[in-house]
């Protein structure tokens, strides 16, 4: 495979700039402490520094395979690929899996399972090296597949407890969805699969060299542009007393009817007549400081009522716009709907207009023109 691109300026020089990439992309997150990609968004720190060590371990690798394009002797070259090998194994890897876990912000999962995971890859591969064959690699590359695909069942499941938990703490998503994450993983795994099975030659190993980069681009712009939700967000909310709820009759799975109405009396007055859900980035645990109630009371509260937090706050900001939209067609003042969608608390124009047909059940343009008639 190397004596194709051993005499391949275009590759080599490819190669090199990949590889600058990657240290540049490691330095901008550990060095730089403003956030040039999106200003206004502040990435979880940790996710910042494991990332940072990921292109890292890709810029050194990268270094270590240099040498092949200019090896001639089959023996070294041997050895530095089964060496370049155990390497990815202890670096790469692993740290490409701690990355797409630290995306994941609503607990704080154990890093030792992936150093279980990678373990038998290492010893393979230091075995490799120790006895100078490649008599295991058939055995690696399935057990990679296997652990890939097992790893896959793994973030379905969390990224599906994950937008749960989102949806339940916070009204605005932008800036806190992590899907993108997995997509990227399953691709890796393909071009892996392809890698070992199906395809080699110089065109593959150009693919392979634009894919590298995409990543390393898409993965900067990824933790750039997610926010550290273990930030409490300054929003000089308005405060209430603390009122005390009724807990003696509460329900294995819910509240008692008194505190339900309690709780729902509490965001009537201080949130809905003071329409403190046009706040942006609002979360559940402001909103029960704000309405005078703690965050498990109020989160029970929504679970009674069959909706989540994001549900509830949304829904309220879509009649708001509804209110609004009415109140400039009667005054026939100019407007756009992504300028009363913004005045209605959501930044996002796409967000609203998903919001708005799963409240309603049609979009946004079929409804005004409907309502225009009435």
């Amino acid at each position: 495979m190397y004596d194709q691109i051993r005499d391949d300026t275009l590759f080599t020089m490819l190669y090199g700039v990949v590889t600058a990439i990657a240290i540049i992309a490691s330095c901008y997150l550990l060095f730089r402490r403003s956030n040039a990609i999106a200003p206004d968004v502040t990435p979880p720190v940790h996710l910042r520094r494991w990332t940072a060590a990921f292109f890292a371990s890709i810029a050194l690798n990268h270094l270590w395979y240099m040498p092949i394009l200019f090896l001639t002797s089959s023996e070294d070259i041997l050895m530095t690929d089964l060496i370049g090998g155990l390497l990815d194994c202890m670096t790469v890897i692993p740290l490409a899996l701690v990355v797409l876990l630290t995306m994941l912000q609503d607990r704080k999962r154990p890093l030792w399972p992936v150093a279980v995971m990678v373990a038998p890859i290492i010893v393979g591969s230091a075995w490799s090296v120790a006895t100078r064959s490649y008599a295991l690699l058939p055995m690696l590359y399935a057990y990679f597949l296997l652990m890939g695909i097992g790893f896959i069942i793994y973030m379905v499941r969390a990224l599906r407890q994950y937008g749960r938990w989102l949806r339940d703490n916070y009204a605005d998503l932008e800036h806190k969805e992590v899907w993108q994450g997995f997509v990227v993983l399953v691709i890796m795994l393909l071009v892996f699969g392809i890698y070992t099975y199906i395809y080699e030659g110089r065109a593959y190993l150009y693919a392979m060299l634009g894919c590298l980069a995409v990543l390393i681009f898409y993965l900067l712009w990824r933790v750039e542009t997610l926010s550290d939700l273990s930030v409490s967000l300054s929003l000089n909310l308005p405060v209430a007393e603390p009122v005390s709820v009724e807990t003696e009759a509460e329900e294995c799975c819910g509240l008692s009817q008194a505190t339900c109405n309690n709780i729902g009396a509490l965001l009537q007055r201080h949130c809905i007549e003071t329409q403190l859900y046009l706040q942006h980035d609002l979360s559940l645990f402001q909103l029960a400081k704000a309405i005078g109630t703690n965050r498990f009371y109020l989160s029970q509260y929504f679970t009674t009522k069959g909706m989540t937090y994001n549900a509830y706050i949304n829904d309220l900001r879509i009649s708001h716009f509804m209110s609004l939209y009415r109140e400039v067609v009667d005054e026939r003042r100019p407007f756009t709907a992504y300028q009363l969608a913004q005045e209605s608390g959501f930044r996002n124009y796409n967000t609203f207009s998903s919001a708005f047909k799963r409240k309603t059940g049609q979009p946004v343009t079929a409804w005004m023109k409907d309502a225009g008639k009435s």
